[in-house]
Parts: C-alpha cells; structure tokens; sequence
C-alpha cells in the first residue's frame, strides 16, 4: 500500500508533484476532503476551518476557536485517511510528521526559494501586485510554522522530518515524480505485517482520543492514550471531582477497541490551612 505524506508550500510546485505521483499510482491526493468531516465534528463553517489552518482566522475566531479539538480530530482523519486500502497521497495537515513512525510512509518536502515561489504564485494569480503576492507567500509560511510547532513541537524545514526534499528551482516536477515513486515501488518503504499494525494503533489511539474529545463526559478529560492491537491503555491526571469510569466507557464503544486498561489517576484538591 503506498503511502506518501507531503507538505504544503505555496508556489512550490508540490501540488503538481503530488499530482503526478498521484496518478501514477492510481490515487487521488487528498487535501480539502479532510475540512468537512473537521466543520461538521467542530460545529463550525467550512471557511472558519479554512482560516485557521491557513493563518488566516479573525482575532475573534482565533479566540473563539477550539484549537484543541482541531488538533485531534485532525489527527483522526489523517490517520483514517492513511487507512484506505489501495493507499494514499496526503498534503498537509501535519501529515509527514504523524505518519513518520510508520515505516512504509515517504515524507516528502517540497520546497523552492522564496523569490521563485513569489513569481510563480504572481503568474499563476495573474497579477502585478508583487508586495500582495510576497506577503500572501510569507503568511502561509508562518501559519505552516505555527501549527507544526504548537500542535507537534518541531519545526517543519528541518531536513530530518524527511525522507526526500525537492527544490524545484533545480528539480524538474517529472523528476521529483519519479524519484517518488522509485521509493514507493522498491523494498525500502514496502508495507509489512509490522508497518501496518503501527499504522493500525496510532489510528486506532488517534480515534480513541477523539471520541473522549466528542464526548461531554470525557470532553475536559487530557488524558494519554496508546494502543497496541485493539487493547487501549489511558493514562494522566484528572481533576479529584471526574468520574474515572466514564473512560473506560467511551473507549470501550470505539470501533477496534477490544479491551481497555485504565491508568489514569484522579489529583487530590489542595486544602487551605
């Protein structure tokens, strides 16, 4: 199953690079369809979503906004997205550092100089307002940035997060396309028995956190889930008033879940002397 995490880069050109190994492998890369799966679970618009991960949102819908639960649903449907039989292409939605411990994903970088990226983006927009264009270029840049580095800790540009990084200034679109899928169809990021389950436990644990997230029993819960095989552990502090039970409860009706060890601790209230 290839599996092949991308970022998102205006005027790279990595639209056009996914594209291609997208085709190539008779997949359809994936972006926008994860927004209304996100909306509906946040019980907002579509274009509140949009704003947000683009950098783009109100002071207002930046306060008003619950970054938590983006965060975990993203996760969610970014690992659900992964699933799918026949494989996957996916830009975004800190993709190429949740699917990194899985050993059959390629994380690929797509990247160009600023300048270069400021004139494609200009063409491309037909437009001569080259200050709009650079500061349209720079505001993505720091959102991407912000996002990885709130919601994962890492700072996207490092070399490290990849497995292959293009500079289409120098590389050609065909050329970064085969070199994809010259990965992607030799033994090096082939699926294994072993790939697979870890794919299969950070989904499942990811679809876990979601659902306690969903739910207004265990919404306020922050708590740490792993999973290994359909058996969820739990594990945190909550506050001394939660009712313990209530996890258990909501992992157990998660789809996959066969057994579930609760770990997590309840903090004693400080009292006043």
């Amino acid at each position: 199953m290839p599996l092949i995490a991308m970022t998102r880069e205006m005027g790279s050109l990595g639209k056009d690079v996914a594209q291609g190994v997208a085709e190539a492998l008779g997949l359809q890369v994936t972006h926008h369809e994860v927004i209304d799966n996100l909306a509906d679970k946040m019980r907002v618009r579509k274009s509140h979503v949009i704003r947000l991960l683009d950098g783009k949102a109100s002071i207002l819908e930046k306060l008003t906004s619950d970054r938590t639960s983006l965060s975990i649903y993203t996760n969610d449907e970014t690992f659900g997205l992964a699933q799918r039989n026949g494989g996957a292409v996916i830009r975004g939605w800190g993709a190429t550092h949740l699917l990194r411990p899985v050993n059959h994903a390629i994380c690929v970088r797509v990247c160009a100089p600023v300048e270069v990226r400021v004139e494609r983006m200009r063409e491309r927009l037909n437009t001569d307002d080259e200050d709009f264009v650079r500061k349209e270029v720079a505001l993505s840049d720091e959102a991407q940035s912000a996002i990885m580095q709130r919601h994962f800790g890492v700072d996207w540009r490092d070399a490290e997060y990849y497995d292959l990084t293009f500079n289409t200034a120098r590389v050609p679109v065909g050329e970064c396309v085969e070199q994809v899928l010259h990965l992607a169809k030799g033994p090096a990021f082939a699926e294994t028995p072993q790939s697979r389950a870890t794919l299969d436990n950070l989904s499942l644990a990811a679809r876990v956190k979601a659902a306690l997230r969903a739910d207004k029993r265990t919404r306020s819960a922050g708590v740490t889930v792993q999973a290994d095989a359909g058996r969820i552990a739990l594990s945190g502090i909550v506050d001394g008033d939660f009712e313990l039970d209530k996890l258990g409860d909501v992992a157990s009706g998660v789809d996959g879940v066969k057994d579930v060890k609760n770990d997590v601790k309840q903090a004693t209230p400080f009292r006043r002397t």
